[in-house]
């Protein structure tokens, strides 16, 4: 994600009264692969409610995109692009997608928390992201399962 001039704005005003946090900038984002996927898990983090989020490894490393790290801080977008908060992440496991556990399934805040759920909802999402990419989905995937905790919103909006 290219660093906005809202993003930028938002980030150096964080670092105002956070100036330890420099170091640790790791990236901005959005949930998910559209607006309303993007606005409704933003909303749990907001409200309190998610505190984890899972990424396809081999995708993410396909895309040469970084990994999430340990005290890493990403500023969250909605849908269109603006920061709304801030996370910092607490605990990052690559994990196969079959061995993703109910405590981390219940930590990602969606639909009844239960694992069953996490891994329906979590097929059909990766899924539709690997057939983007030619891929089938398969069970023993790698799955990055990050943990964080929300350490500021974004009141200007």
């Amino acid at each position: 994600m290219t660093l906005t001039p809202a993003i930028a704005q938002y980030w150096e005003t964080y670092l105002q009264d956070h100036p330890e946090a420099a170091e640790n900038f790791d990236s901005a984002w959005a949930f998910g692969d559209n607006p309303r996927l993007a606005d409704e898990l933003l909303e749990l983090v907001l409200t309190g409610i998610k505190t984890g989020t899972a990424q396809n490894y081999e995708l993410n490393e396909a895309h040469g995109t970084p990994l999430p790290f340990a005290g890493g801080l990403s500023v969250l977008l909605d849908s269109t692009g603006q920061p709304r908060g801030i996370i910092e992440t607490t605990k990052v496991e690559i994990i196969p997608f079959a061995e993703v556990t109910a405590e981390f399934a219940y930590s990602e805040g969606e639909d009844d928390r239960s694992l069953e759920s996490w891994r329906y909802n979590h097929e059909v999402f990766f899924t539709r992201e690997l057939q983007g990419e030619g891929k089938p989905f398969d069970p023993e995937m790698r799955v990055i399962c990050e943990t964080f905790r929300l350490v500021h919103i974004n009141k200007e909006l």
